[in-house]
């Protein structure tokens, strides 16, 4: 593998960072590189890690530390650790808002742990999104924000280009899903196994995960990337899709089979089929009305989208994943 081409993993390094995150997140990747490298048969690491931090609140953030000094990253995913400390105040948040929503828009997945889900909450990128953090931070972090669809029932969330993860120690749980993305099921679960974390529960949801293509630099596909996640593809039809861009609609299509490599309907069938896992996943709800929930008001199309994406049909997936069973 080409060095200049590695995936990087920043690491967000703010006051009062719970540094066992920060340093076991690192060797979590660093040591998962080095099995993906293996398979590879190649000495060349395809993923680094790089700590970030901002020396003064005049200044950007600043990379620290590299896994592997020599390479050229490109960021493709930024992790904001927990904190044993009080959640951090917007007045802390602040030097570092404008840099992770620049990154989101550039295309890099933006996640976080416990209580790092309130610095992300104050970038607003979090709004109308669903998320977690620790239970014991739900009444203060609903009050400081109330327009986050907060779910504190689940270990981590992945809302596409947002991930978020629970309780302190769900490091573990976010590093491994982040390894599972950008280097396969596999080398996640050999990770696992080096370093004695089992994974059988958390492959539940590596079945469900739909990983867009986000660093693909075309800004105005990018933009309708994320519409399309806060909304849940509930309005795909291609006027209001090309609009979103300010695109010819055969632009819009060229240039978004182009950057995501399916179609805009295929992409948006897969978003769809994603959230109906959730629902059939999380819930109990009847398969008619999660096909309603999700954009589908045809049950029988819902179930052949459903079949042909997941190779399961939703009451299988139910029966095999469902975590409210009797």
């Amino acid at each position: 593998m080409n060095q200049k081409h590695a995936i990087e993993i920043g690491l967000v390094v703010y006051e009062k960072a719970q540094m066992a995150a920060i340093l076991g997140l690192t060797d979590l990747f660093v040591i998962a590189s080095k099995i993906a490298a293996k398979h590879q048969n190649t000495t060349d690491l395809p993923l680094q890690v790089s700590h970030w931090e901002i020396k003064d609140t005049n200044l950007l953030p600043t990379c620290t530390f590299s896994s592997n000094p020599d390479s050229v990253g490109k960021l493709a995913a930024v992790i904001i650790p927990p904190t044993l400390e009080a959640p951090i105040e917007q007045q802390a948040a602040a030097p570092w808002l404008n840099w992770l929503r620049d990154q989101h828009s550039a295309g890099v997945i933006m996640s976080s742990v416990c209580a790092g889900a309130f610095l992300l909450g104050e970038t607003g990128l979090l709004s109308k999104r669903k998320a977690t953090t620790h239970w014991g931070y739900v009444e203060q972090f609903e009050k400081r924000f109330p327009d986050i669809d907060l779910d504190v029932d689940r270990i981590v969330i992945e809302d596409g280009d947002i991930v978020t993860a629970g309780g302190a120690m769900a490091w573990t749980d976010l590093g491994l899903r982040m390894v599972d993305r950008f280097l396969g099921s596999q080398v996640m679960n050999e990770t696992a196994r080096a370093l004695l974390i089992d994974p059988s529960r958390r492959e539940q949801c590596y079945y469900s995960a739909f990983s867009p293509v986000l660093t693909h630099g075309d800004a105005a596909i990018l933009k309708v990337q994320h519409w399309l996640q806060k909304t849940e593809a509930q309005d795909i039809d291609l006027p209001t899709l090309a609009n979103c861009a300010q695109l010819e609609e055969r632009t819009f299509l060229r240039r978004f089979h182009k950057a995501t490599g399916m179609t805009s309907t295929e992409y948006c069938q897969r978003l769809r089929i994603g959230e109906a896992k959730d629902f059939l996943q999380f819930s109990s709800s009847p398969v008619e009305q999660i096909a309603w929930k999700v954009g589908y008001s045809d049950v029988s199309a819902f179930r052949k989208v459903f079949k042909r994406i997941v190779g399961l049909t939703p009451s299988e997936y139910r029966r095999r994943f469902n975590t409210n069973k009797e």
